[in-house]
């Protein structure tokens, strides 16, 4: 057996007990490497209870800048009994397991073919501390010691990051340096070290920042004008109305007074806060929601109201698996079709979709001005992983001088002036009519808001052809959309292929590495990354220009190639799926296998043929 070797370039995963403390000295270890000029990116794998199930953190360490699952693990950290065995299954051949060696394994409880490491982290804990909880969260700590003894990894850079995390709590940072120096001492003595697997120092990083998606959202909302949250706790999402505050506190407070220039309301239940954002939105508001599927299922009425009525609304879905409760803490791709055509009747919504979190501040801020530009909900569709979960990306930019659209709004001057206004009669031809904020004038401008049918002039009316130019109007303003939203981003393979790929979101980092390595064994295929819905024509010339396309996704029922087929009237044939959602993020492996599978049995098979041919994608069954 051959132990795995590379330096800058492998994937760790923690085993742990949910409820332990890992989580904190698990996301030390990956800063650690960060501070070192090493990308990296971590997603911390957690269940839907307080305490006592399992839960995972792995962190893919990458100098070449992947910042997707890669897929298999290098060194596995396996700190849960519970799940040792399925744990020890994941290591590829020639890793390495790190465990707590106080009480003695028997030898079934190992391969052949891994590197075994093995520190007494209770015996030492025991011997150290006498507090049940102390000797729990110091361990963590202690293997973090160990880890970067183990893996070269710079001890100072550790240091420097329990020095920021426990300033002015010098008896904290004591106590947590001595767990350190006690796994570092341990390995330095006992075991072999360093490992075939090494951290040096790097310039990987460059300016990039390492932030969560919820946070630069809710960044993004503060930016694009956002005054306005009402809200209802649920998972993922809840910790962007969470930063939004802190960032109103910041930023909304009059400097003089001291008064707050924000309202945010934690409602009774989803119906209560979307209600919350139509009123404001309807008063002239800037305002939001963020919630996730199980919201958006209870929004539906609203949502409806909204969009028939043309208000202004913003919505920040947070995905997680579903249906019903479904998967409260996992991620998947869930929403797109719940969201594109929300609530009964005939709807389509604007939907922006960000691959992380230098999108999702500048999404949400776009989506505020199509919110008022166009009169309807605009919803952003992030996920866990890339909300919760942190990420290198690209500083987040704003031009000062930007300002702020808030589309046709007919003032008392133009009123007075004696200009027609019909609150829902098209003058420019866009689909889009005026409207005006309340108390804009005392005598003309008012209009009667309602979500039943009416007239261009806003008169109840259930006269056939005023239902029928209020609906096709609204198709009109849709189609306006789609010259107004995030364009799709093409990427050209190095050699004229027929294949392509379309996938969105947090797909984005696993495709990216998927690509590279189809290409190197000599596999082209252009792909497109989908950034909003509507689709502009650019989607289906891309189609069209291909004999097959992959449409790659992380739900079950393909649901953006849904989308494509419904809009454009595509072939089906011509978009196979390639479907992953076990509730963790894809993997780049099991992106590279899928189409590359597809692809070789089509190689020098006609167009047709391809295309007829069953799709024979496997969907990913790994219980983690």
């Amino acid at each position: 057996m051959t132990p795995l070797s590379a330096t800058n370039d492998f994937v760790i995963k923690f085993a742990n007990v949910n409820g332990s403390g890992s989580a904190s000295a698990n996301e030390l270890f990956a800063k650690s490497i960060l501070r070192m000029g090493v990308p990296v990116s971590p997603r911390n794998i957690f269940p839907s209870n307080i305490q006592g199930l399992p839960t995972w953190y792995e962190v893919r360490v990458n100098e070449r800048g992947w910042l997707g699952r890669r897929g298999g693990v290098d060194i596995m950290v396996a700190m849960n009994p519970q799940t040792w065995d399925a744990d020890i299954a994941e290591i590829e051949p020639g890793g390495y397991l790190f465990y707590d060696a106080t009480r003695p394994m028997p030898k079934s409880k190992f391969r052949d073919d891994i590197v075994v490491l093995g520190v007494p982290l209770t015996e030492i804990c025991n011997a150290t501390y006498s507090d049940a909880r102390q000797r729990q969260l110091f361990k963590n700590i202690m293997y973090i010691g160990a880890l970067s003894v183990l893996l070269d990894v710079d001890p100072a850079a550790i240091e420097r990051l329990l020095g920021e995390q426990y300033k002015g709590k010098e008896k904290l940072l004591d106590a947590n340096k001595q767990a350190f120096h006690l796994g570092r001492d341990y390995v330095t003595a006992n075991l072999p070290h360093p490992i075939g697997l090494r951290v040096r120092p790097a310039e990987g990083v460059g300016d990039r920042i390492f932030v969560d998606g919820n946070t630069a959202a809710a960044l993004g909302c503060v930016y694009g004008g956002a005054t306005v949250c009402a809200w209802y706790p649920i998972t993922p999402s809840s910790s962007l109305a969470e930063a939004f505050q802190k960032y109103c506190m910041k930023f909304r407070v009059d400097p003089e007074t001291g008064a707050n220039k924000f309202a945010i309301v934690q409602a009774e239940d989803e119906i209560a806060s979307i209600g919350m954002v139509v009123g404001a939105g309807w008063n002239g508001a800037r305002a939001f929601t963020t919630t996730s599927g199980p919201g958006i299922s209870l929004m539906n009425e609203f949502i409806g109201l909204a969009y028939f009525a043309e208000i202004p609304v913003t919505i920040i879905d947070v995905q997680r698996g579903g249906p019903s409760t479904g998967m409260p803490t996992r991620t998947q791709q869930s929403d797109v079709l719940a969201c594109a055509y929300a609530s009964h009747g005939d709807t389509k919504h604007v939907l922006l979709l960000p691959e992380d979190p230098a999108e999702c501040f500048e999404f949400s801020a776009a989506a505020l001005d199509l919110a008022d530009r166009l009169q309807t909900p605009v919803f952003v569709l992030t996920d866990l992983d890339i909300g919760m979960n942190q990420r290198l990306c690209a500083p987040m930019r704003w031009d000062d001088t930007r300002e702020y659209d808030r589309g046709k709004v007919m003032t008392a001057e133009a009123l007075e002036a004696g200009k027609d206004f019909g609150r829902y009669k098209d003058v420019d031809g866009d689909g889009i009519p005026y409207r005006t904020y309340p108390g804009t004038h005392p005598e003309r401008g008012a209009y009667f808001t309602r979500g039943t049918s009416r007239d261009p002039y806003a008169r109840y009316s259930e006269r056939g052809p005023d239902y029928i130019y209020n609906m096709e109007r609204l198709l009109h303003k849709f189609d306006t959309a789609r010259g107004l939203v995030p364009q799709p981003l093409l990427r050209s393979a190095p050699q004229k292929t027929r294949f392509g790929a379309i996938f969105y979101g947090s797909t984005s980092p696993a495709m990216a590495e998927a690509i590279d390595e189809l290409e190197r064994d000599g596999m082209m295929v252009d792909t497109l990354r989908v950034r909003a819905f509507p689709f502009p024509d650019s989607v289906r010339e891309f189609v069209e220009a291909h004999d097959v396309v992959f449409v790659v996704e992380q739900n079950r029922d393909a649901q953006l190639r849904s989308l494509v087929i419904n809009e454009f009237g595509i072939d089906p044939a011509r978009v196979p799926a390639v479907l992953h959602y076990d509730g963790t993020p894809i993997t780049a492996r099991f992106i590279a296998r899928a189409i590359g599978e597809r692809m070789r049995s089509a190689n020098g098979r006609p167009a047709a043929e391809v295309r007829a041919a069953p799709l024979g994608v496997p969907v990913s069954s790994a219980p983690r």
